[in-house]
């Protein structure tokens, strides 16, 4: 694994600008090939020597988080650990939290919604508003984990997920590393052809903690009014947002920004 001199992204440029964006991605061709054929771990490692400036890895506590985490700790990577703390998590959730922090002896920045406009937001539509409609719904995602993402980001070169190919049909569309245009940064997504199976086998064998609520059958875990248990042959992320129709499973942090 050989270092990749990979020039910081430029300046933003107007949302128009397809083809600077594409130009930039292509520059990047060297690093997306190589990090192709490594194992996440080295992908990451690979990133953080080729990329300079910030690097933030954003975390939910998932069991794909949890295992990213531990290749950075063990690795000792000068990564930005950032997690979005919605004010809605299972109480788990924040117990996996510090048992994290007092694990790897890091510590993971929390970014917490805009005082404001989540004031405005339950004041508008209550408490419990995002059940009355898939509007109401991504309202409340915006404020709580879309809005407080970009805040995550600010000044950041990449972005690391832990996002996988087999989550779902939008998921699948992605890749190991893609050019955010609307970010102006690199998206790596170090565990994207893993399977899920394979993330927790790798979890087991190495005493990576990992939420309890896993073992209940809380496969995707997110907000906890938001949250189910998915019975046995339901799709990875079914439990998500269970009551809409229309089969959406996303809060919007991987969606194309306008």
């Amino acid at each position: 694994m050989s270092k990749i001199e990979i020039a910081p992204p430029s300046p933003v440029q107007p949302a128009t600008d397809a083809l600077g964006a594409l130009i930039e991605l292509q520059e990047r061709a060297a690093l997306i090939a190589a990090l192709a054929g490594l194992s996440p771990p080295e992908r990451i490692a690979l990133l953080r020597e080729s990329l300079p400036g910030k690097i933030t890895m954003t975390t939910g506590f998932g069991i794909e988080g949890q295992v990213i985490l531990h290749w950075i700790a063990e690795q000792n990577l000068d990564i930005d650990l950032v997690t979005l703390d919605t004010g809605r998590l299972f109480p788990e959730t924040y117990e996996l939290w510090a048992e994290t922090e007092r694990r790897y002896g890091l510590r993971i920045r929390a970014i917490y919604p805009n005082g404001a406009a989540l004031e405005t937001l339950v004041a508008r539509q209550g408490i419990n508003g995002f059940y009355d409609s898939p509007d109401t719904r991504t309202a409340c995602c915006n404020v709580r984990k879309v809005e407080p993402l970009e805040r995550a980001l600010d000044g950041a070169q990449a972005w690391i997920t832990g996002l996988r190919g087999d989550q779902s049909a939008f998921r699948s569309q992605a890749s190991v590393l893609a050019f955010d245009t609307t970010r102006r940064l690199l998206k790596l997504n170090p565990l994207f052809d893993w399977t899920r199976q394979a993330v927790a086998d790798f979890a087991a064998a190495n005493g990576v903690p990992v939420n309890k609520l896993h073992a209940q059958g809380f496969v995707s875990i997110g907000c906890a009014p938001c949250t189910r248990a998915i019975a046995p042959g339901e799709r990875e992320r079914a439990g998500r947002w269970w009551w809409e129709t229309d089969g959406k499973t996303e809060c919007g942090l991987h969606l194309a920004r306008a």
